[in-house]
């Protein structure tokens, strides 16, 4: 029985190690994985039915500059990667998770999750070293510690309470949080938590906090709110003195592409309008967005923002020159 077990770990390292090498090279020659694995090109061709039966699609083919190849399949399976194009790999991700790629963030933000359950110790030190000399210069998001990111995305994965402080007021203030989703935003890293201290959900800019860990207590899921939109009103309303609601005679993708995600959020009313919700100190600010927006507007809410409407109105009139 023990010579059994021998014998299937030594024919699944070997069968992982011919994967290795046709994931390395484009085209290999049947004599050359055999030198390379120290078998029998009969045994190569076996291992090489092992990897079709796992979904591996290697084509063979005849002649002068043929030989087995790993063509593209239905669905992507395993990849083996070794030390350097790990941390290679990461390192990409932490960039892609920063913004530098326009809607990427949240699908490299996934992917570095997987990594992380599966990466080396001994590459963490390695990935920290070169993630600190990778910068970005532009419109992207606000700079973070990818540490911290990682150790938010632990904790939402791994359904552990979080801690970290932060500013309220003049004041910077220790939280402790269930930590349930990443959100990024055009601008920043947004997290959706449980507030334990507060009793209720709320919202965290990741650049503002310090201080981050993850406890070892572990959470039972509450029902929560969609992360996304949660977010996204927190951003363009809760946070302001005001609040106001628009109906916008204009179709919702046109306005969209008008108002940063992160300044209103539309909702679509029907194909030729929509609503539009936003926060601002000053409620003639927020008139005037909504005038430059070149579109017919009501006022939903609140009520006295009609007012102003009128005052202002009244202000542009007196403005102008009498004819």
């Amino acid at each position: 029985m023990g010579m059994a077990r021998g014998d299937e770990r030594g024919t699944t390292e070997r069968v992982l190690a011919l994967l290795g090498l046709l994931q390395q090279r484009q085209v290999w020659t049947g004599p050359e994985l055999a030198d390379r694995l120290g078998v029998t090109p009969r045994t190569v061709r076996r291992d090489v039915e092992r990897l079709r039966t796992l979904g591996y699609p290697v084509h063979a083919s005849q002649g002068v500059g043929g030989g087995y190849q790993l063509g593209p399949g239905q669905d992507l399976p395993p990849l083996l990667l070794d030390d350097e194009e790990t941390i290679a790999t990461v390192v990409s991700l932490l960039a892609g998770a920063g913004g530098a790629v326009a809607g990427a963030g949240d699908a490299a933000l996934r992917a570095l999750t997987k990594l992380d359950r599966v990466l080396p110790t001994r590459l963490r030190h390695e990935v920290r070293a070169l993630s600190d000399s990778v910068e970005s210069f532009g419109g992207g998001r606000t700079p973070v510690d990818p540490e911290v990111i990682m150790t938010l995305a632990r904790a939402c994965r791994d359904e552990v309470e979080a801690g970290f402080d932060y500013p309220s007021g003049d004041d910077v203030r220790r939280r402790r949080v269930e930590p349930y989703r990443l959100v990024a935003s055009d601008r920043r890293w947004y997290l959706l938590a449980y507030d334990l201290d507060r009793d209720d959900w709320r919202s965290f800019r990741v650049d503002r906090m310090t201080g981050v860990s993850a406890r070892t207590w572990r959470f039972r899921p509450r029902e929560a709110p969609d992360a996304a939109t949660y977010v996204q009103e927190s951003v363009a309303s809760r946070v302001y003195r005001h609040q106001a609601r628009f109906l916008v005679h204009a179709p919702a993708d046109t306005v969209r592409a008008q108002i940063p995600a992160s300044a209103a959020v539309v909702r679509r009313r029907g194909s030729e309008l929509c609503e539009v919700l936003s926060g601002a100190g000053n409620l003639d600010f927020l008139l005037m967005h909504m005038v430059l927006l070149g579109h017919d507007f009501e006022v939903l809410d609140p009520p006295e923002l009609g007012s102003r409407c009128r005052a202002l109105a009244e202000r542009l009139l007196s403005a102008a020159p009498a004819p």
